[in-house]
């Protein structure tokens, strides 16, 4: 595997153990934009706040796609973040490439990882979340748990820092569904910090933005077919 630390900066996680306020997510202007970039894919570190591709609401336009675009013009989109998440972001330079990456994530053969602050402190270490979830119509973009009409989703999480009403989780997503972190560490009552649609208001107060970053992006190079691994530290 090549090992590729794309992190333009490893930021220090929160040790503030015995707070009982959130970490300050504020972005950060030594973090580079494009990681990573050769014949095949793009790799960048998108800031929270920032579309995965363009909206449809004013203001919307400029987004992560566009950005490498001006500078790749044959970027393609493969998978998204949501707005307010921050993290990696891969993109692939043509349609064979795009074609490669599109099978690797649908057959879950790209690892990728997650860490969030959430409120409350769950007793043990580890454990997985798996409930089906589907679009929650009435209150779009929402999306809900459905025992009935819900698609299969399995998150794993793992405690990686305790504090006081709130901790640090490790979430590794084996499905990619829709808002999937942020709906199922709701379900299971620890719902992420600054989160405006599921957390309650006193836990989405705690933090100035959704406090989820996607930390490890782990797959094979489309071309070479060589494993390789970016990472990205948290900005929180």
């Amino acid at each position: 595997m090549v090992d590729i630390p794309t992190a333009s900066k490893q930021l220090p996680a929160s040790t503030a153990s015995g707070s009982s306020s959130a970490p300050s997510a504020q972005s950060d202007p030594d973090r580079r934009f494009v990681l990573h970039a050769d014949d095949d894919i793009v790799v960048v570190d998108k800031p929270a706040g920032l579309p995965s591709v363009p909206g449809r609401a004013p203001g919307l336009q400029d987004c992560a796609v566009t950005r490498v675009q001006a500078e790749f013009d044959d970027a393609l989109v493969v998978h998204r973040l949501d707005m307010a998440t921050s993290g990696l972001l891969v993109f692939a330079r043509g349609l064979q490439a795009q074609r490669t990456l599109s099978r690797a994530f649908e057959r879950r053969e790209i690892d990728k990882r997650y860490e969030a602050w959430v409120g409350g402190v769950p007793a043990p270490d580890r454990g997985t979340i798996d409930l089906p979830l589907a679009a929650d119509w009435p209150r779009r973009p929402r999306q809900r748990v459905d025992a009935e009409r819900g698609k299969q989703a399995c998150t794993h999480w793992t405690v990686l820092e305790r504090a006081v009403g709130r901790c640090r989780l490790g979430l590794h997503p084996v499905t990619g569904r829709s808002h999937q972190l942020r709906v199922h560490l709701a379900a299971i009552g620890h719902p992420i910090l600054g989160d405006p649609l599921y957390a309650p208001p006193h836990v989405q107060a705690l933090a100035s933005r959704l406090c989820l970053h996607a930390t490890r992006l782990e797959m094979k190079h489309p071309q070479t077919g060589l494993r390789v691994l970016f990472v990205s530290a948290p900005p929180f």
